[in-house]
């Protein structure tokens, strides 16, 4: 609680939460591919869970970044919704395709994908902001 606004509080908490969510769920389905999906999928698809789980953990840690290092701005915000929803399309769609979705679900991927472009972009132009 950083300035003593119940509001500000709510969205750290929020925030920690949230980071805590797609960490923790990362490792969880890191071991999942690990461990429990060895000899049930195939290597193709063992490889599509690899990328969603490395593409998890990256951005878990970008979003830490965004989360811990900037100060509250339209860029962070936007920067913040671009990872979470990136993760959460890219990789989502990634870990449903490796477990035999429909190929269809494969056209959500590219919208996680410039999502996390976008991520990407907020983050850096944040970053720029301040650097003056």
């Amino acid at each position: 609680m950083t300035s003593g606004a119940p509001d500000d509080a709510a969205a750290s908490r929020g925030d920690a939460w949230l980071i805590a969510a797609f960490g923790a769920s990362a490792v969880a389905l890191g071991a999942a591919g690990a461990h429990l999906l060895q000899g049930k999928l195939s290597t193709a698809m063992l490889a599509v869970w690899h990328t969603a789980v490395q593409y998890q953990f990256w951005h878990t840690l970008a979003l830490t970044l965004v989360v811990v290092a900037l100060p509250r701005s339209r860029a962070r915000r936007a920067a913040r919704a671009g990872f979470a929803l990136g993760m959460s399309l890219f990789c989502g769609s990634l870990y449903a395709l490796a477990l035999g979705a429909p190929r269809w679900i494969g056209l959500i991927t590219p919208f996680g994908g410039l999502a996390l472009i976008a991520g990407w972009i907020a983050l850096g132009a944040a970053i720029a902001r301040r650097r003056g």
